[in-house]
C-alpha cells in the first residue's frame, strides 16, 4: 500500500492544503501520522531506489519469519529427561511441571524443556550442578545450534538488510531511522539512559556475584560462579536472608485469583467489570471474558495463559479487532497471551511473583486497547511510540505489589487462607532483591541491540556483541537475557529493533508516574486514575507522548525514581 502512488499524491495534496482543511487535533495528528509513515515506506523514492527498497523490505518479512520459525523449532525440539533422583530437592510444583511437560511431549516421564516457566525454576532450585549447566546452555544456545535452525547468519543477513534501508532512505543509518519517530529521539540519548543505570546496576550485581560465589565455596565447588549457578544460590541467599522460599509462596499465589486481582484493580481505578463469556476460541485452554462499564459493552478480553509445544515462548498482549469510531462504535477483542506452567489436571495453576506481575503487565497493555475513546484505528490503543507504550503495562504491575491487593487474593490453594502477614511483608520486603542481576541483563540486551543499529552492520554480530559486552564490563557470571541467535524482540520483526531500550524508557515514567499515586496517599485515587485514562489509556497516539505525560503528571520525569523503584540508590 506504500507503493501505491496514486493514493500517496492524494495524501500529499491534503498535506500541502492542511492549514485551510479545518482539521481537528486528532484529524491533524492521523494525517501527519499517515504522511511520515508513507515517507518513511519509501513513497518519495522512484526508480532503482524504489524496486531496491521494496526488494530489502520483502527479504526481511521473510527473514523475520524464518528467525522465529527457527527459535521455535529449537525450542520445541529439546528436552530433558529426569529420572526419580533427579527430582531430588526440587519443590513439588517444579516436579508437577516437568511431569506435564513430559506427558505433553510423549517423553514418558518428567522432562525440562526451555519453556521459561519451567526452565528458570528449575535453575532455581536443582541441586545438580550438571543438570543445570546442561539445561541452561541449551536455553542459551537456542539459534545457534547449528544445522537448519541456526540464526546467526539470518542476523547478520537482517542488520545488513536494514543499513541498507536506512541508507535508502536518506538515514545515515537504521538507529537513526528507527529513532526518529521514538519519543527518545536519537541513539546518543538512549545511551545516556542506559549508561546511567548501567552503572549502578552493574555495581550492585558485582557486590551480590561476590556473596554468590562465596556460597558456591562454602559448598566445597572449586572455580568461579558460573551463569547456570546464579539463579540456584540467588534463590537460597533469598531464603535465608529474607526467610523466603518459592516453594512456600506459590501455593498463594493461583493464576484465577491473580486473574480476579487484576479485574478488581481495573474496576477500582476505572469502574470496568468483567463477565465471563461464552464464544468460539481458538484452544481449548482460551479463556473469554466481556468488559462493560455501567451496563455499556467495551471489549471483549481473551486471556491464553498456559505454554504448549505449537506457541512461542515469551508473553504479549495482541488486538484481533482495536477501537475506532470512523466505522461506527468498534469495540475491541483484545488477547493477553502468556506461558504459565499448565497444572496437573484438576490441579489449581500456581505462579511465581514473577509470572503474577506478567500477567499484571500484559493486562495492563490490554486496558490501553480496551479503553481506547478515538476516531481512527491508526492511533487507536498501542498505536503510540514504541518506548511510550510500555508505560500503560509497567505503572499496572505497581498495583500487584499493594498490600490490600495482596491481602485480599493472595489465598491458599488449598485452604483458601489469605497470605499471612508475615509472609507478604517478606514477599514485598524482596520485591528489588537480585535487581542487579535483572538490571544488568536487561541493559545488556539493550546496549548490544543499539550498537547493532548505531553504526555501520557488522559483518560478524556475535563478534560484536563480544566486544560491546566486554566494553561494559559484562559481569562474567551474567549472561544477556537475550542472546543476539535468540533475541526475538530484534529479529522476529523490526517490533523492537534498535528499541528493546523503550521498556527501560518507560519504566523511568512509570517510576515516576505511580509516585504520583502514593504522593496521593491513595493508589486507587480516583482523580488521578480520571487523568491517567483521560490522557494516556484513552488517547492512544493522538498526541505526541511527552505532551500526553505530561498532561497527566504536569511534567517529564527524570531517572530518579527508575533508581529508587529499582532499589539501585538510597530510597531517601
Amino acid at each position: 500500500m506504500s507503493s501505491n502512488k496514486a493514493l500517496f499524491a492524494r495524501i500529499e495534496a491534503l498535506w500541502e492544503r492542511r492549514a485551510d482543511l479545518d482539521l481537528s487535533s486528532e484529524q491533524a495528528r492521523v494525517l501527519m501520522l499517515t504522511r511520515r509513515q508513507f515517507v518513511r515506506s519509501g513513497a518519495l523514492l522512484s526508480g532503482a531506489a524504489e524496486a531496491r527498497l521494496a526488494e530489502v523490505k520483502s527479504r526481511l518479512s521473510v527473514l523475520g519469519t524464518q528467525f522465529a520459525q527457527n527459535l521455535l523449532a529449537d525450542e520445541s525440539d529439546w528436552a530433558m529427561s529426569l529420572n526419580q533422583a533427579d527430582l531430588a530437592g526440587l519443590p513439588d510444583f517444579v516436579v508437577a511441571s516437568a511431569r506435564a511437560a513430559g506427558e505433553e511431549n510423549g517423553a514418558g516421564g518428567p522432562v525440562v524443556t526451555l519453556s521459561r516457566s519451567l526452565i528458570v525454576p528449575f535453575l532455581q532450585f536443582s541441586p545438580r550442578r550438571d543438570l543445570r549447566q546442561r539445561a541452561y546452555e541449551a536455553w542459551v544456545a537456542r539459534g545457534e545450534m547449528g544445522g537448519a535452525t541456526d540464526n546467526r547468519g539470518i542476523a547478520a543477513e537482517m542488520l545488513r538488510l536494514r543499513q541498507e534501508r536506512a541508507e535508502l532512505l536518506g538515514y545515515g543509518n537504521f538507529a537513526e531511522f528507527k529513532l526518529e519517530t521514538e519519543m527518545a529521539g536519537t541513539p546518543q540519548a538512549v545511551r545516556a539512559l542506559l549508561m546511567e543505570v548501567w552503572e549502578p546496576a552493574r555495581s550492585a550485581a558485582l557486590t551480590d556475584a561476590e556473596v554468590l560465589a562465596g556460597m558456591l565455596a562454602g559448598d566445597g565447588i572449586a572455580g568461579p560462579l558460573e551463569a547456570w549457578d546464579w539463579r540456584y544460590y540467588a534463590e537460597r541467599r533469598r531464603k535465608a536472608e529474607h526467610d523466603l522460599d518459592e516453594a512456600e509462596i506459590k501455593p498463594y499465589l493461583q493464576l484465577d485469583r491473580m486473574i480476579e486481582a487484576a479485574f478488581s484493580c481495573a474496576n477500582r481505578l476505572f469502574g470496568l467489570e468483567f463477565s465471563a463469556a461464552e464464544g468460539p476460541v481458538y484452544h481449548p485452554d482460551v479463556r473469554l471474558w466481556e468488559v462493560t462499564r455501567e451496563g455499556r459493552h467495551l471489549a471483549l478480553f481473551v486471556g491464553d495463559y498456559f505454554a504448549r509445544a505449537s506457541k512461542r515462548s515469551g508473553a504479549w498482549c495482541s488486538a484481533m479487532r482495536v477501537q475506532q469510531r470512523l466505522a461506527g462504535e468498534i469495540a475491541p477483542i483484545v488477547v493477553n497471551v502468556c506461558n504459565f506452567a499448565k497444572p496437573a489436571a484438576g490441579k489449581p495453576a500456581l505462579l511465581s511473583f514473577d509470572d503474577a506481575r506478567t500477567l499484571f503487565h500484559e493486562f495492563g497493555h490490554a486496558l490501553h486497547q480496551m479503553l481506547s475513546d478515538v476516531t481512527y484505528e491508526s492511533i487507536s490503543g498501542t498505536s503510540v511510540a514504541r518506548d511510550f507504550v510500555e508505560l500503560p503495562s509497567q505503572l499496572y504491575e505497581h498495583w500487584l505489589s499493594v498490600p490490600g491487593v495482596l491481602a485480599e487474593f493472595a489465598t491458599h490453594c488449598d485452604t483458601g487462607a489469605p497470605m499471612p502477614e508475615a509472609l507478604l511483608r517478606r514477599l514485598l520486603a524482596a520485591t528489588n532483591y537480585d535487581m542487579g542481576f535483572q538490571t544488568v541483563e536487561y541493559v545488556a540486551s539493550a546496549l548490544v541491540d543499539l550498537e547493532f543499529h548505531d553504526g555501520p552492520a557488522p559483518a560478524d554480530p556475535m563478534q560484536k556483541q563480544a566486544e560491546v559486552l566486554e566494553q561494559i564490563g559484562m559481569p562474567r557470571a551474567i549472561r544477556m537475557r537475550h542472546a543476539t541467535p535468540h533475541f526475538a524482540h530484534v529479529f522476529a520483526g523490526d517490533g523492537y529493533s534498535s528499541g528493546y531500550y523503550s521498556y527501560m524508557w518507560s519504566e523511568v515514567m512509570d517510576a515516576d508516574a505511580f509516585e504520583a499515586f502514593e504522593e496521593a496517599g491513595d493508589v486507587f485515587d480516583p482523580a488521578l486514575a480520571a487523568s491517567l485514562e483521560a490522557n494516556i489509556l484513552s488517547a492512544g497516539g493522538s498526541d505526541d507522548a511527552a505532551e500526553l505525560y505530561t498532561r497527566f503528571r504536569g511534567r517529564m520525569p527524570g531517572v530518579g525514581a527508575l533508581l529508587r523503584g529499582r532499589g539501585l540508590v538510597p530510597a531517601g
